[in-house]
């Protein structure tokens, strides 16, 4: 799922403009910041930010469409496996790739963003590029449903998963990590894991490979690469997911950088 974030004075404008848009290529979800609770006769999940989003939410103090104390972290995740894009409408600050609509509400937003537009006068079609060129949001959840859709899927008795996550310490008396991250050649990372999913896929009772790694910050105790493997049986399943996060580490050039409560260092100039 592509997810991004719209900010800026002009912002609830341009959602309303890009979710038809986007509605075209795939399933839209929206979520909007809401100040104070909704108007009478809002209703959850129809038609609050933009004609054609399949699902829309509001987060806000003291009410939410998903529940009190929902995040927007986990508004992603639960839309991850069932919905192709996701427009975050006026949070500010979020790690999301950031479009800006109108006047930006902070200078930090404007220097980050994929890029700043009119509202009225965007191209919605260079719009939809850019967006898709941004790293998507993938879950465990969405990959296996990924999975689940081939259509060799009535022949698989079983699926296998990896996650790789961030561990805050290998022993009791070492530094805490704080943060990982995490940096690609553009375009290379992927294309490698893609082949190397293609080639997995080729052996005798598998099915289906898909496999994700995260790039930028991320913080301890979250998740950072996936593996999936649809296969026939549980044996074929397991050996190509472990084969698979072993060829993930050993061959995708991607170069990690670890944050502790002592120092920082890049992994590789250890190695």
């Amino acid at each position: 799922m592509y997810a991004v974030s719209v900010v800026g004075s002009d912002s609830t404008a341009l959602v309303e403009r890009l979710v038809g848009r986007l509605a075209v290529e795939g399933r839209v979800a929206t979520v909007s910041n809401l100040s104070a609770p909704p108007e009478p006769g809002f209703e959850a999940g129809v038609g609050f930010r933009g004609e054609g989003a399949a699902v829309t939410y509001g987060l806000g103090d003291g009410w939410t469409a998903l529940g009190h104390d929902r995040s927007l972290r986990e508004v992603l995740d639960d839309c991850a496996p069932e919905y192709d894009y996701l427009l975050a409408d006026g949070f500010e600050g979020t790690r999301l790739p950031t479009i800006v609509a109108g006047e930006a509400p902070t200078a930090s937003d404007t220097d980050g963003a994929l890029t700043a537009v009119d509202a009225d006068d965007a191209d919605l079609d260079a719009l939809v590029g850019t967006i898709e060129a941004t790293e998507p949001h993938e879950t465990l959840e969405s990959l296996v449903a990924a999975a689940k859709a081939s259509p060799d899927a009535e022949r698989s008795g079983a699926i296998a998963t990896f996650t790789g996550r961030v561990r805050a310490k290998d022993a009791a008396d070492d530094a805490r990590t704080e943060l990982l991250e995490f940096e690609m050649y553009e375009g290379v990372a992927e294309e490698r894991m893609a082949a190397i999913s293609r080639e997995l896929k080729e052996r005798e009772g598998v099915f289906e490979v898909r496999m994700h790694h995260r790039s930028g910050v991320i913080p301890d105790g979250e998740d950072i690469v996936f593996v999936v493997v649809l296969a026939g049986h549980r044996g074929e399943a397991f050996r190509t997911v472990s084969d698979g996060i072993d060829r993930l580490k050993a061959e995708v050039p991607i170069f990690k950088k670890e944050v502790t409560t002592d120092e920082e260092f890049w992994v590789h100039d250890r190695s």
